[in-house]
């Protein structure tokens, strides 16, 4: 079929979809039944459907996940200190519209990460955006830093944007860990776990886990 002049402009204007739309109307015989009000509203759905999943490429591009998790995978039969109740406004996203923070604590491999994914992502599926950052010695560096650069990000992000915080350590001895400052500890505490959800996973393993389904299956 021959690229007709329509399409070209659609093309020439950005409208990506509603050229895809207009072309599929042109070889489909069944849409031609269709009301002129019709058919273009098939295009601008179909416009407006294209931008919404290159909006939501570029935010999963730009949030970095580590690992692909979606909430609906989450197996809430396996008891891992994840509440039903709990996990529910997690996944609805108010104590993101509030500002609020997160800190998930447990053992090494019981899903910490994973979780903090599937939280991420699906805040990436409601328009929100999202940055991954690994920092394996989270503490270290505040207590070298001694308020540089982390205590100032924490105050721009407090009251205006939500932070999860994974680790192994439990928060009530984040105070003793981050170093021999009270002064410091305190101001980053008061702005990262006061008004923050505490998830305290438990469990096996996910790990060790898979290691010995892969032996039990040799």
């Amino acid at each position: 079929m021959l690229a007709h002049p329509t399409h070209e402009r659609l093309l020439a204007l950005g409208l990506a979809g509603m050229a895809k739309a207009f072309e599929e109307q042109r070889s489909s015989p069944d849409l031609a039944a269709l009301s002129f009000e019709e058919r273009i509203g098939i295009m601008a759905d179909r416009e407006a459907a294209e931008r919404d999943t290159k909006r939501m490429t570029a935010r999963l591009k730009f949030a970095a996940l580590r690992q692909n998790a979606c909430v609906e995978d989450i197996d809430l039969r396996i008891p891992r200190g994840i509440y039903r109740a709990l996990l529910a406004r997690l996944v609805a996203g108010d104590w993101i519209s509030r500002h609020n923070n997160l800190a998930i604590t447990g053992p090494c491999g019981v899903g910490k990460s994973w979780l903090a994914c599937a939280l991420g992502h699906k805040a990436c599926r409601n328009g929100r955006s999202v940055s991954y950052q690994r920092v394996p010695r989270l503490f270290e560096a505040m207590a070298l830093a001694r308020g540089d650069g982390l205590l100032e990000m924490l105050e721009d992000r407090n009251g205006r944007a939500s932070t999860i915080v994974t680790s192994q350590v439990p928060v009530d001895q984040w105070h003793e860990v981050i170093g021999d400052d009270p002064t410091l500890a305190d101001a980053i505490l008061d702005r990262l776990v006061h008004n923050a959800h505490r998830i305290n996973m438990t469990g096996e393993s996910l790990r060790k886990i898979a290691g010995k389904q892969a032996l039990d299956a040799d």
